[in-house]
């Protein structure tokens, strides 16, 4: 059987999500969905596109759960394709350890994934993760502070992510009704 690749949408108050599947896993979570988009990510992961609602499912009812404020684990399998060794070291470590509600600092992050990487590089494979939220970069922050974060339209995204899990304390300007 030759391998192929299934998206799928999820509506959340941060816009539509777009999933990318394969038989593997999940391959990509990108911030928007948009024909260019797809033909994006189905380039980069360079297999045929099927439509395949049943794989897809997973993946979105556990967006859907965590959108709507559910502590739902992303236990599912992953395609880290779209990684280079020593990324797949760094996010599967995160992917695996940080849990719902927790943070870890990039230092922490790079000893813990046993690949030494000052915080600066782990700040670069955060950025260039292929699958956010499902490995969780929003929870990967600096010492002294949130860091940066490229999903979406950037850190409110991450801080808004964070509140939602209980990790950050809810500001007094802050709906989590209406997303940042």
């Amino acid at each position: 059987m030759t391998p192929t690749l299934a998206f799928g949408a999820v509506e959340t108050v941060l816009g539509t999500l777009l999933v990318g599947v394969t038989e593997e896993g999940v391959v990509s979570l990108r911030w928007r969905d948009s024909p260019a988009e797809r033909a994006r990510v189905a380039a980069a992961v360079g297999l045929p596109v099927v439509d395949d609602p049943a794989r897809t499912a997973p993946a979105l009812e556990r967006l859907a759960a965590y959108f709507a404020g559910e502590p739902v684990p992303f236990d599912l399998p992953v395609d880290w394709r779209l990684t280079s060794r020593l990324q797949r070291q760094v996010l599967a470590t995160l992917h695996e350890s940080v849990p719902y509600g927790s943070v870890v600092t990039y230092g922490e992050l790079g000893e813990r994934s046993g690949t030494g990487l000052p915080p600066q590089a782990i700040g670069q494979v955060m950025g260039g993760n292929p699958i956010p939220i499902v490995v969780p970069c929003h929870r990967v922050v600096a010492a002294g502070g949130l860091g940066g974060y490229s999903g979406g339209s950037g850190v409110e995204v991450k801080r808004w992510l964070l509140t939602l899990e209980g990790a950050l304390p809810a500001t007094l300007d802050w709906n989590l009704d209406r997303g940042p």
